[in-house]
């Protein structure tokens, strides 16, 4: 079973997040911000992984330690219900069109922590979300996860049509990254022997 459950508090946030990287897209969250509980829907949707999520955070400062100790749980449970991340395909790409917009995302679940991130998102806020956050979620997922992500805007201009396809395209694009590969269940996908 590929399924984790991180519980983490701190002064800041107090976080229950449990992730089935075989599920079918079901999603049960409650962040304490609308718009990333939107997003977090269609990443699990998209995914097709079961979530489940309760936050509670000092959004009365504002949605920062939120999203990005949100960011950083995703990433250690993702990285936990991998394991030795023996039998997965290990790499995953995805170009998606939301409207106008358009979103090519690009993933190595090398161990190695980086971000690529390109969005020209033309807003300061969707709603009473700060857009700048979109970029701390993927930065705390990354470092926690052990991944490298390229997120890269190809076209648009509607700031929601711009974060919605990086969510769809991200939870499409780590499908086929943890996916496990026909006829290799019990390799690891590197010449070094581990990931």
């Amino acid at each position: 079973m590929r399924q984790s459950t991180i519980k983490r508090t701190t002064a800041e946030t107090d976080i229950l997040l449990t992730l089935d990287l075989d599920g079918t897209g079901k999603s049960t969250i409650d962040s304490g911000c609308g718009f990333l509980d939107h997003m977090l829907t269609l990443f699990s949707r998209h995914g097709r992984f079961d979530l489940t999520l309760s936050c509670k955070g000092d959004t009365y400062v504002d949605d920062h330690h939120t999203v990005e100790d949100i960011g950083l749980c995703l990433g250690l449970a993702l990285k936990e219900a991998l394991g030795d991340k023996r039998g997965i395909v290990r790499y995953g790409d995805t170009t998606l069109p939301m409207d106008e917009s358009l979103i090519l995302t690009a993933l190595d679940i090398s161990g190695r922590p980086y971000l690529g991130f390109d969005l020209q998102i033309p807003t300061e806020k969707v709603g009473s979300f700060d857009t700048e956050l979109v970029e701390e979620f993927f930065l705390a997922f990354v470092r926690n996860a052990g991944c490298t992500l390229h997120i890269k805007q190809l076209a648009g201009k509607n700031s929601h049509h711009i974060i919605e396809g990086t969510f769809k395209s991200f939870g499409r694009t780590l499908r086929k990254a943890v996916s496990l590969e026909a006829g290799f269940e019990n390799d690891i996908p590197s010449t070094k022997g581990v990931l």
